[in-house]
């Protein structure tokens, strides 16, 4: 590819989004190919995608609200709901702005720098949100299993210690992968097969060895992916155990109707994470991995807010005192 860019491009015609560097042609801007395969949907696509943006954005900031003034729900599960609300708003927001433009443009670039930097916040709050359900089915595993021992357990500075270091581990393991990212040469093609900046479409178009970091996303895999799910499982093997060894129908009830929303969200998300990403980088498909992000990128931010006030009394009070909507 490199030999061919030399001999068939002059000076005069490499296109503005190649630098030249050391005899080497490099990418200082890609193209984003979105959904144009689909051109009859663009207008339809626009539509669902700026209406889930918008009841993702809204949903979530009225959590978010909801939470910080009303002092009945400073408690350990309403806190990390409220961290899973923040990640569901960068997640949706470092990518649905530019999704939105490619729906509307013919041809959608983004920056070298701004393709980075869509990888980051995007691998940030994606694998956070993973980490983050962990924390969350051991919260409702202390609350049920150990109801006597819930508040010594889960303490306030536990609480801020577990939910710090999901937000500085997460950053810390997104700032390797992209910091493997830019040590790679892009030599051209520059056409990304999503539509946003992901890992496996990049590296595809790399002219140079991808070793480390097909490594790297091996071990982030097994760490987010499988080793939290495992974890996971077996926090709700616990959960169910004890709630099955209740003796009242009513305690049976009220212990379920507890983690149920966090059992939906963890099943929804876990199936587009395993559905796209649990494989290797060589057998990488464009369509199915467009499915799997607007259903974790859109469709799950979405959802969450949905499913955690449809399904919670509490959620639904501290809204209708912040939101005369509600108090209807």
């Amino acid at each position: 590819m490199k030999l061919w860019v030399e001999i068939h491009l002059t000076a005069l015609e490499i296109p503005l989004n190649l630098r030249t560097m050391s005899n080497q042609t490099l990418v200082t801007e890609f193209i984003l190919q979105g959904f144009s395969e689909h051109p009859e949907f663009q207008v339809l696509l626009f539509n669902c995608f700026l209406c889930l943006y918008s009841v993702a954005l809204t949903g979530n900031i009225l959590i978010i609200l909801a939470i910080t003034f009303n002092p009945g729900l400073h408690t350990p599960m309403y806190f990390f709901l409220f961290n899973l609300a923040s990640m569901d708003i960068i997640c949706t927001s470092c990518i649905m702005p530019k999704a939105l433009e490619g729906l509307l443009l013919e041809v959608n670039t983004i920056s070298f720098g701004g393709c980075m930097a869509q990888l980051y916040f995007l691998t940030w709050s994606a694998s956070s949100e993973l980490l983050l359900l962990t924390v969350m089915a051991y919260d409702r595993y202390a609350a049920i299993c150990h109801p006597l021992h819930y508040s010594t357990m889960m303490s306030k500075s536990f609480c801020s210690m577990l939910a710090t270091g999901v937000w500085v581990l997460c950053a810390f393991n997104t700032a390797i992968h992209v910091g493997l990212m830019l040590r790679l040469n892009f030599c051209g093609p520059n056409v990304i097969t999503h539509f946003f900046c992901e890992v496996p479409p990049l590296l595809l178009l790399s002219c140079s060895s991808t070793y480390v970091n097909s490594i790297m996303i091996v071990l982030a895999d097994a760490f987010y992916g499988i080793l939290n799910f495992l974890m996971t499982i077996v926090s709700y093997g616990f959960i169910i155990s004890s709630i099955l060894k209740m003796r009242t129908t009513e305690g049976k009830k009220k212990a379920f109707s507890t983690c149920s929303s966090h059992l939906i969200v963890v099943c929804m998300y876990y199936t587009a994470v395993f559905y796209a990403y649990i494989s290797p980088v060589s057998s990488y498909n464009a369509e199915k991995s467009k499915l799997a992000g607007v259903l974790y990128t859109m469709l799950s931010p979405t959802l969450n807010p949905l499913i955690y006030t449809l399904r919670n009394k509490e959620v639904k009070a501290g809204l209708r005192k912040i939101l005369p909507f509600f108090r209807k």
